[in-house]
């Protein structure tokens, strides 16, 4: 008849493993001076999401600079874009304008053909500005695709919307618009 209570061996290799996660842990009194505290991850990832889509509308900004003739059909998805960094920043969204965008003023131009450190600058043809945005929209949606593994619960069902927003608006930024299928 074999023995309902547990063997000297189970119950050294449990408390084995209950030291071993103690150390691990880093078990302190969380009081140590200068410690910055832990910054949780929904709130480093969502962090780091709200500054990819921030990268992602100056891209967008720089683009209708160097193209004015390009803000009409940028508008609505620099509009959603806007509206993605806003609620990655827990920050209310604007109401999207339904007029024209306001034109670039002289310095915006001067700054799209001279972009911050680290930007890539805008082509200088309209259809290979549309790839390069594309290009940027498809990267950052594969990104997030990636990320979705680690991402808690309702993060991860909202960046696997904006991945699905990103890759139509890689389909939409090299689409012919009017063109039927």
């Amino acid at each position: 008849m074999p023995s309902i209570l547990p063997s000297r061996r189970s119950l050294l290799a449990g408390a084995a493993g209950i030291a071993g996660a103690a150390l691990l842990s880093g078990c302190s009194d969380g009081d140590a001076p200068g410690a910055e505290p832990e910054i949780p991850l929904e709130r480093r990832m969502r962090e780091s999401a709200a500054g990819d889509s921030g990268r992602l509308l100056e891209r967008y900004d720089a683009t209708v600079a160097a193209h004015p003739a390009l803000a009409p059909r940028l508008a609505p998805l620099r509009a959603s874009v806007a509206a993605h960094t806003a609620a990655l920043a827990d920050a209310p969204s604007p109401a999207p304008s339904r007029s024209a965008p306001p034109s670039p003023s002289a310095s915006a131009t001067a700054a799209a053909a001279a972009p911050g450190p680290g930007a890539e600058p805008v082509p200088p043809k309209p259809a290979d500005a549309l790839t390069a945005l594309s290009d940027a929209e498809r990267s950052l949606a594969e990104a997030r695709t990636i990320s979705l593994a680690g991402a808690p619960g309702e993060l991860a069902r909202m960046l696997a919307s904006l991945a699905a927003c990103g890759h139509v608006h890689a389909y939409l930024l090299t689409s012919t618009p009017g063109a039927s299928s």
